[in-house]
């Protein structure tokens, strides 16, 4: 088969691209196919293909500002050229679920979230609901929203990374998706209890909705050692005038992060998320996670034995979740019962099964 991967953009190694980095490992062949791409800026084997943009890719300031260009994304996704494609998988947190494919090929979209910033975080986004800023953001989203129902038909299949996800996917596609948990780790992963340091740890880009704020504060408050790994949007107005016990460390190599997540006593989670492969990671190296009791960690931590979720995102409920997570005596046992869920093996196995299947189906007519 003549195999198609779209994936939004390409300019970091995050989440959605060890999604991306799997499924070229399923379909070797396959032709990449993105709006924006950064080279230097991931694996080698994303990068050794043969990478074909939008015109996006040419617009100034593309690999710093390219959230500018957002307007353009619907336009710029539906010019990438897929005639002659047999099997099309998308994989979506903006709008590559959104490109046009042959009458005959079969479109896969693996849906990290529907577009945050349209639907359900508009208000956490842009929580100002005045001004020219606003306005034009407005009427910018409604067109979004619009477009992005409408070409929601475009797929054949969904697939989820998570049941929170699947639900948002129905409530604003009205279209059911299967849900296959993300390559988190590799393979026959063995958990190793290692002895704990006292500090804090959170992993995240720093954006509205991970509540990073909410955490400052809560350690504020309680004094104790908070180690913050990530940047992002908000990161210089959260990380100016911090107390001592509270440490930013911007630019570290994937090997210094897994060190954290080894000695951490536990990892701090505050914000609401689709999935959230941080809480998986942390807890393969037998650390808790202190998780909001909503999104996708419900399903990726398990209440009082690998981690324990606060009701309400204030200091008050965070901070005593905190004290209950102190009081816990961790089994390394229970950690890898749950963590062996979210294997890249199992995401592998999954997605063939996934795609075998619906070849295997005959079409129907008329």
């Amino acid at each position: 088969m003549k195999i198609a991967i779209i994936h939004d953009w390409l300019n970091g190694m995050r989440g959605g691209e060890l999604v991306l980095d799997s499924l070229l490992k399923i379909y070797p062949s396959a032709d990449l196919f993105t709006l924006f791409y950064t080279p230097g800026k991931l694996n080698h084997r994303i990068e050794q293909r043969k990478i074909t943009t939008a015109f996006t890719n040419n617009l100034p300031f593309k690999d710093s500002k390219y959230r500018w260009y957002l307007p353009l994304f619907p336009t710029a996704i539906e010019s990438l050229d897929l005639k002659g494609y047999d099997l099309v998988i998308s994989s979506s947190h903006c709008v590559a679920k959104g490109v046009i494919t042959d009458p005959d090929s079969i479109h896969f979209s693996y849906v990290h979230s529907p577009m945050r910033y349209v639907w359900d975080l508009y208000y956490d986004y842009f929580p100002s609901r005045k001004g020219l800023k606003f306005f034009a953001f407005e009427m910018i989203s409604n067109y979004l929203r619009t477009w992005d129902v409408a070409s929601a038909s475009r797929v054949d299949s969904y697939w989820s990374n998570s049941e929170f996800v699947a639900r948002r996917i129905q409530k604003f596609y009205r279209r059911d998706a299967k849900v296959i948990f993300p390559p988190c780790l590799p393979e026959k992963w063995k958990v190793i209890s290692e002895k704990k340091d006292d500090f804090y740890l959170i992993v995240s880009a720093f954006a509205p909705y991970k509540r990073i704020d909410l955490a400052i504060e809560a350690f504020k408050k309680n004094g104790k050692k908070l180690v913050l790994i990530g940047g992002g949007q908000e990161f210089e107005k959260l990380t100016s005038h911090l107390p001592k016990n509270i440490e930013v460390l911007p630019h570290l190599k994937r090997e210094e992060v897994l060190e954290y997540y080894k000695k951490a006593k536990a990892f701090v989670f505050p914000g609401m998320e689709d999935f959230g492969i941080a809480p998986v990671e942390a807890q393969a190296h037998s650390t808790p996670v202190i998780a909001f009791g909503k999104g996708g960690a419900l399903e990726t931590v398990v209440s009082g034995k690998t981690g324990v979720f606060f009701s309400e995102q204030t200091v008050e409920s965070l901070n005593e979740a905190i004290e209950r997570s102190d009081r816990i005596s961790w089994k390394t046992a229970d950690f890898q019962k749950n963590v062996s869920r979210f294997t890249e093996e199992k995401f592998i196995i999954e997605i063939k099964k996934q795609v075998e299947t619906r070849i295997r189906t005959p079409r129907k007519k008329g």
